[in-house]
C-alpha cells in the first residue's frame, strides 16, 4: 500500500513538472510574436514610448522608456501573463516629469505626423515612428520605409527648441538584418 502511494506521489510530482516544462518549451519566437502584439494593444503605449526586449528560453528582458510609471508595471505584468515567458526582468526607464518636454513631444509630433509623407503612418492603428523625449533630448525610434523619410523625419523634429536630436530610426529593409 505504501509503495502504491508513493508511485502515486512520484506520478503527481512528475505531472506537475512536465506542465511548466511544456510552457518553457513554447518557441521563443512565438513568445516574441505574443509580446508584440500585447505591448502593441496595451491602450497607454503611445508614440511617446518606446518598448524593446530581449528573450532567450523564456526569460524576458524589457527595455525602453515610457511617461508614466504605471506603463512600466503594466508592461512587465502583461509580458508576465504570456504563456511560456517564465521570468521577466524589467529594465523599462521611467521619463521624468517635464511640461517641457510633453510641449517638445506634441510640437514633433504635429510636425512629423502632420506632414503628407508620414500620413500613411499617422492613420496606423500604431503609428511606428516614436518620439522619445529626455530632459530637452530627442530621439526618435521605429522603423520608416527609406531613407529619405528617415532623414526628413529627423528634420522635421529639429528646430523646436530641443538640445539635441538622435535618429535611430531604422528602414524597412534593415528588419530582414
Amino acid at each position: 500500500m505504501k509503495a502504491r502511494r508513493s508511485q502515486a506521489a512520484l506520478l503527481i510530482a512528475l505531472v506537475g513538472l512536465a506542465a511548466p516544462a511544456a510552457a518553457q518549451s513554447r518557441p521563443d519566437t512565438r513568445i516574441a510574436r505574443d509580446i508584440v502584439r500585447n505591448v502593441n494593444n496595451y491602450s497607454h503605449f503611445t508614440i511617446f514610448d518606446d518598448v524593446s526586449f530581449s528573450i532567450e528560453e523564456g526569460l524576458v528582458t524589457l527595455t525602453g522608456k515610457v511617461t508614466m510609471p504605471y506603463k512600466k508595471d503594466d508592461i512587465g505584468k502583461r509580458v508576465a501573463g504570456i504563456d511560456g515567458v517564465r521570468e521577466v526582468l524589467n529594465r523599462i526607464e521611467v521619463l521624468p516629469a517635464s511640461t517641457f518636454d510633453d510641449d517638445l513631444r506634441y510640437r514633433i509630433a504635429k510636425a512629423i505626423y502632420g506632414s503628407p509623407t508620414f500620413w500613411n503612418y499617422a492613420a496606423m492603428a500604431h503609428p511606428p515612428i516614436h518620439i522619445i523625449v529626455e530632459r530637452g533630448r530627442v530621439t526618435l525610434t521605429g522603423i520608416v520605409n527609406s531613407d529619405v523619410e528617415r532623414m526628413l523625419a529627423r528634420s522635421l523634429a529639429t528646430g523646436w527648441g530641443e538640445l539635441s536630436v538622435s535618429n535611430e530610426l531604422r528602414t524597412d529593409d534593415a528588419k530582414s538584418d
